[in-house]
Parts: C-alpha cells; sequence; structure tokens
C-alpha cells in the first residue's frame, strides 16, 4: 500500500484510472470492509485502475467544531493504516483537512480531484457520505450527475451484521459500556490499543506481576473504561495473553493519573521504549480498591486464571 501525505493539488495523475472511496473511515469495521470489497470486484473490471482511499488529517471535526472536545476516535492513523493493509488497498492518500479545504464546493473537488487528477473510473461511497462545502456532495448529487462526471457511482447500503447495523457510534456506545464482544462483533476484529511502554513505578514487579505501561500519543483516541480486562498482546510480530488494567491505581496511591497497564504472561524482554499493540477480548471486573498489597496480589491471581480461561476458550 503506498501512503500519501498531499494537498489535493498535489495529487498524482492516474492515467489508468482509479477506484475511489472517500472518508475518514473510523476503526475500519465491517460496514468500511464491505466498501472495501466492492472495490476490489470494481478493479477486477477496470484493467490498470489502482483502489484509492482518499482520507483526511486531522479528524475533520477538530478543525470545523473546535469547541466540542468529546471526539473519540476508534482507530489512531496508525492503526488505521495497519488494517487498511489487512485488505489490500493500493492507496491510502492523506488530504491536509484545513478550512480552506472545507470551504471548497463539491463539484471543485469533483472537477480537480476525482476527474483530473485520479481519472476516477467508479466512485464507492457509504450509505450517509457527504463532502464539500455545507456537505453537499451526498449521492444523490453524484448519482444526478454521473454521465457529466464520467464516472460510475456506487452507493452502499446500510450494513447489518447479526440484526445489529454496524456503525462506528454503535461500536463506541458498546466501548464505552465495556461491552468488548459486541464492539469486536461490529468491528470484524478486536479492539485495539497502539502505544509505546514507558517506565512506572514497578509496584507490579514487587508483586511478581510486572507490567508494561502503556503511553498512547493520540489524544482523541478511545480508551475503554477503567477496569481489568483478558487481552492479546502483539509485539515484534509475536502474540502474547496477557491481563490488562485501566485506571487510577486506588490501592497504589491516591490521585494517580490514569494509567494503562499490562501484565504479559511467560513474557521477560525489555521493551521500554518499544511499541505493543493490545487487543481487547474481554472486560472482568472493575476497579476497586483492596484493604492492601496482599489482598490486591491474590485477587490479581484470580485475574490472570481468568483472563487464562477466556482466551483460552476462543481456540
Amino acid at each position: 500500500m503506498l501512503i500519501s501525505n498531499l494537498k489535493d493539488t498535489q495529487l498524482p495523475v492516474f492515467e489508468d484510472g482509479s477506484i475511489v472511496t472517500i472518508g475518514t473511515f473510523d476503526g475500519v469495521h465491517l460496514g468500511h470492509q464491505q466498501i472495501l470489497d466492492q472495490m476490489h470486484d470494481y478493479k477486477k473490471q477496470h484493467a490498470g485502475a489502482r483502489t484509492v482511499l482518499l482520507s483526511f488529517k486531522p479528524h475533520p471535526r477538530l478543525v470545523l467544531f473546535p469547541e466540542q472536545k468529546d471526539l473519540k476516535l476508534l482507530t489512531s492513523n496508525e492503526e488505521k493504516v495497519e488494517l487498511l493493509g489487512r485488505y489490500g488497498i493500493d492507496h491510502l492518500i492523506w488530504i491536509p483537512f484545513d478550512k480552506e479545504f472545507a470551504s471548497k464546493s463539491a463539484e471543485t473537488f469533483v472537477e480537480n480531484v476525482l476527474r483530473k487528477k485520479l481519472n476516477t473510473k467508479v466512485l464507492v461511497v457509504g450509505h450517509d457520505h457527504r463532502f464539500g462545502q455545507g456537505r453537499e456532495g451526498s449521492f444523490d448529487f453524484l448519482k444526478q450527475n454521473e454521465e457529466r462526471y464520467g464516472f460510475k457511482v456506487e452507493q452502499i447500503l446500510p450494513f447489518e451484521w447479526n440484526d445489529k447495523l454496524v456503525s462506528s457510534t454503535q461500536i463506541r456506545q458498546s466501548l464505552f459500556e465495556g461491552n468488548i464482544p459486541a464492539a469486536n462483533e461490529l468491528l470484524g476484529y478486536p479492539y485495539l490499543l497502539t502505544g509505546f511502554v514507558e517506565r512506572g513505578k514497578q509496584v507490579g514487579r514487587t508483586l511478581g506481576f510486572p507490567t508494561a505501561n502503556l503511553h498512547i500519543s493520540e489524544l482523541n483516541k478511545l480508551i475503554p473504561p477503567d477496569g481489568i480486562y483478558a487481552v492479546r498482546v502483539s509485539f515484534d510480530n509475536y502474540f502474547f495473553e496477557g491481563v490488562l488494567s485501566i485506571g487510577h491505581k486506588p490501592t497504589v496511591a491516591d490521585n494517580l493519573a490514569r494509567c494503562i497497564e499490562v501484565n504479559i504472561f511467560d513474557f521477560d524482554q525489555d521493551i521500554y521504549g518499544e511499541t505493543i499493540t493490545l487487543y481487547f477480548k474481554q472486560y472482568i471486573r472493575p476497579q476497586v480498591k483492596f484493604e492492601n498489597m496482599e489482598v490486591m496480589r491474590e485477587q490479581m491471581l484470580l485475574d490472570k486464571a481468568k483472563a487464562h480461561k477466556i482466551l483460552r476458550t476462543e481456540h
């Protein structure tokens, strides 16, 4: 997958044409995957054409509604790249999103980008996708001008899975509720959290439970609620089992900042400064303040046993 960071005026010209979709694709969930599958089907019908996803940095809401502080993303840009790589997109093009770009009309975007630059053969959009100033670029707008634009416009209808409508909003709600299996079902993969390992106070090591403290650089990344979780951990292309704690460590000290720390089973490598990815499997229990450290250690043993059972019943 070729990844580019280009203004819309800097895009290359695709002489052989392209199959295009546009959007933030937050979560790259089952609904998004339907769009990507449809793009690959159209690619087979157009020799030499490339599949292209046009996305935006930063997220448009951060530019259009800076006063709103509640944006929570299912995927960081790095996570999105990793997920999209699984689906064989030829080109991921990040377009810097600013007020100047947002003020451009849908007509201007179609003419200057989709036609002149990308030589679009087919534009595949989700059921609720809009673009351009005032969100005027609706499916109806595109379909009415299909012949004039010279490319086919395909709309992917709302996608349901097991009688549930798949949407980023629904997935976020499930995660906020700690309902990890429901979120994973709509994502089509376990919810993931990627960050680098930083040094903590190493309290877990004194209890026989060394932990990796995770720093998340994406400020808007959705972190599931405080509690204990069964997770898989990816490091250096290997997978391990683990138990994750999210919260403020009430037994250790008061007023600590929120921590994300994982005890990786059967693992003794020094990974400070390294990047790891957590794959959420199931919520185990809420965080609580224990009477003392020994009582906490006994509960940690129970958490580890439960995480083992959860993770191994999946095989």
